[in-house]
């Protein structure tokens, strides 16, 4: 888990822009988020996969207005796993944060096979750079490869050993993006340069801040903050509930539509 540094925070990042079900879900989040980065009892920082109070509950710690940041747009290139998966998984994350770089090694190929592959999940990113000038330049650079739908090969070439530590100055990223496959690099640095690559990025950023994340990654799984790099068990856990919650809801409503069928035919 990486803690925020950065003194850049937008103005609007105040959890009230989205209500007042945000605001209690900000609250726990922010807590969560605290408690991955807080020092233990001899006074070292805990480590990330401790922190994690995740249960097989389906509603435990869910916030419905939560729920509704997912965008499931079919045209979203920072997103992968179908439009109508019936769990959809938002990070906030940073290239320059290492615990971001663990999950994207460690946990999130085995979540792609398991459940994007199937069409139970849907894997949205958001860029959140809170570690300065580098990091939200690698974060344009991601959204600018996305223009050419190559954004999950940069994501993962900006995110291999080694990488981060040699920095992402403009040379750096544009040979991780020949890395990644984008075509035209001359479209890619105009991009990456450009407003609405700034806009791109401080929408997400906004978002992550007025949902009360305060570290990277943070993790929204169709309402529930989780905080930090956790376990592949602890990931496919909430995962399992939530798409077991999915399941119940929409049998309800087609039992309810049946109900409604049969009674009207009477």
């Amino acid at each position: 888990m990486s803690k925020s540094k950065s003194s850049r925070m937008p103005a609007s990042k105040k959890p009230l822009i989205y209500g007042a079900g945000v605001v209690l879900a900000a609250a726990a989040l922010g807590f969560v988020s605290y408690r991955a980065t807080a020092p233990d009892h001899s006074g070292s920082s805990a480590s990330s996969s401790s922190v994690a109070d995740v249960t097989s509950e389906p509603d435990a710690g869910v916030y419905p207005e939560l729920a509704k940041l997912a965008r499931r747009d079919a045209h979203d290139k920072l997103a992968q796993g179908r439009v109508d998966a019936p769990v959809v998984l938002i990070e906030y994350a940073d290239f320059k944060c290492g615990y971001c770089g663990k999950f994207a090694r460690d946990t999130e190929p085995a979540l792609v096979k398991k459940y994007v592959e199937n069409g139970t999940l849907r894997i949205e990113w958001r860029n959140f750079p809170i570690f300065g000038a580098e990091s939200e330049a690698a974060a344009r650079a991601a959204w600018a490869a996305g223009q050419q739908g190559r954004f999950w090969q940069f994501h993962r070439a900006a995110y291999a050993e080694g990488v981060k530590e040699k920095g992402f100055g403009k040379d750096r990223l544009k040979a991780l993006a020949r890395q990644a496959g984008v075509a035209d690099l001359d479209r890619f640095a105009r991009d990456a340069d450009s407003s609405a690559a700034s806009a791109a990025v401080g929408k997400d950023q906004e978002q992550g801040y007025g949902i009360g994340a305060t570290s990277t990654p943070s993790f929204l799984i169709n309402g529930r903050p989780i905080a930090g790099a956790q376990s592949l068990e602890t990931f496919t856990q909430v995962i399992d509930a939530a798409a077991a919650k999915a399941h119940d809801t929409e049998n309800a409503k087609s039992g309810e539509n049946d109900r409604g069928a049969e009674g009207g035919a009477k």
